[in-house]
């Protein structure tokens, strides 16, 4: 099997290396190709997403990403990679899911709540994102593009979802403000929700469904919602979750496949030893899995579980550990795991 792994900017392609480390482990006949992508492949080809990191990516059977760096001041040449990637691709369906992985890990105290088990399904190529701005003196424009395919499809990922768990889906939006965008997004999705027997469907506004997964995340099973308001609210949900070290996310279309972590580049964690690699990690294991390698991504999923109950933990969850040590305590436990199933006795 082939996997593209592409190295992006920040903490991300400091993170790259435990990501190659874990596939190494526990796929040590898999092809990684490594290739550049972000703000330094930006200065170094004047691409963000080069021609031949795109090729790569559509080549592979999966792909990973760690992080890319953006500007925050427009820059003449520069677009968004992933963006333009996921559009590539057509990797129309994002998938984040956020749950309690272990007591003391969240920093919100959950103390008598239920534990936390939701995914938020994004739609991933359209809306804000489309990227059809303009500008003029004193004045810029942003087009948001919904349409009734894009709304339709990925309301029935979320249904299809909520089907195999607890069988509810939240549709948020906000239709009150943006009755053309947002009301086709919600009356196709509410539409192609009820084809589905069986679901509990309700709604939100975006600005209380924000609120809730502060307040009251355990009640959310499946969400699903547009481009933008999907970034923002998984995010929110991560919060839940133990925050952003640890919330990983897939991307998903008809023709491929593309594993992520949540966080960002973190520029202020360059180079300090600090970045939480579970994310990352967690990322692997899903993607491993979706390889068809079930036995080997559950293996390195329990290491991963192993070592946040027991440690050691970086600092974002209340440790004083690297993110070298973390990486080499997960792997070692991956790596007794498989000696304990190679020796039973």
């Amino acid at each position: 099997m082939r996997v593209c792994l592409l190295r992006g900017d920040g903490i991300g392609a400091e993170l790259c290396d435990d990501a190659r480390a874990a596939l190494q482990l526990v796929l040590p006949d898999a092809h990684v190709d490594e290739v550049p992508i972000g703000f330094h492949a930006f200065e170094a080809t004047g691409s963000a997403l080069p021609p031949a990191s795109l090729a790569a990516a559509r080549d592979a059977d999966a792909c990973l990403l760690v992080a890319v760096g953006s500007p925050l001041v427009p820059t003449p040449g520069y677009h968004s990679p992933i963006v333009a990637l996921r559009r590539e691709l057509d990797l129309y369906a994002n998938l984040r899911p956020v749950r309690s992985l272990v007591a003391g890990a969240s920093p919100i105290d959950l103390a008598g709540a239920s534990p936390v088990d939701l995914i938020v399904v994004r739609e991933n190529t359209e809306g804000l994102y489309a990227g059809r701005e303009s500008t003029s003196p004193g004045r810029a424009v942003a087009e948001r593009v919904v349409t009734e395919s894009a709304s339709r499809r990925i309301a029935r990922v979320a249904g299809e979802l909520a089907s195999g768990r607890r069988g509810r889906v939240t549709v948020v939006h906000k239709a009150n403000v943006l009755r053309e965008t947002c009301g086709l997004f919600r009356s196709t999705a509410l539409d192609e929700l009820a084809r589905f027997s069986g679901l509990v469907v309700d709604e939100l506004l975006v600005d209380n469904a924000a609120l809730q997964l502060v307040t009251n995340p355990e009640r959310f099973d499946v969400l699903v919602t547009t481009n933008l308001f999907g970034d923002i609210l998984s995010d929110v949900a991560a919060h839940a979750g133990g925050g952003l070290g640890l919330v990983t996310s897939a991307n998903f279309g008809t023709h491929g496949a593309l594993f992520e972590p949540v966080h960002g580049s973190a520029p202020d964690l360059v180079g300090t030893g600090r970045a939480n690699p579970i994310a990352t990690l967690r990322a692997v294991a899903w993607m491993v899995d979706f390889l068809g390698a079930t036995a080997e991504a559950e293996r390195l999923t329990r290491a991963i579980e192993t070592t946040l109950a027991a440690g050691p933990r970086t600092p974002d969850l209340g440790g004083h550990a690297t993110t070298a040590e973390v990486t080499e305590a997960v792997l070692a436990s991956a790596l007794s795991h498989e000696l304990c199933s190679l020796n039973p006795l």
